[in-house]
């Protein structure tokens, strides 16, 4: 899967959690990071922080990859 927008990264996040059978407020209770801001996360908000947002990222189990458009 390739996430290219906050909007794909959102929904992402809200599809794992529900997987995970917890509610936003569980998701921020375990990861200490406020309910509002899952929301917005879940939301594809663009201006949520990066680094709480591969927290909550990390916190269900989500690994990215990247990849080189470069040829060697």
């Amino acid at each position: 899967m390739s996430i290219t927008t906050a909007l794909e990264l959102g929904k992402l996040i809200r599809d794992t959690r529900k997987k995970a059978k917890l509610t936003q407020a569980d998701l921020a209770a375990a990861s200490g990071i406020g309910e509002r801001f899952i929301r917005e996360l879940e939301k594809g908000k663009p201006s949520c922080q990066i680094g709480k947002a591969l927290f909550v990222a990390q916190m269900l189990g989500i690994k990215f990859e990247t990849k080189s458009n470069e040829h060697e």
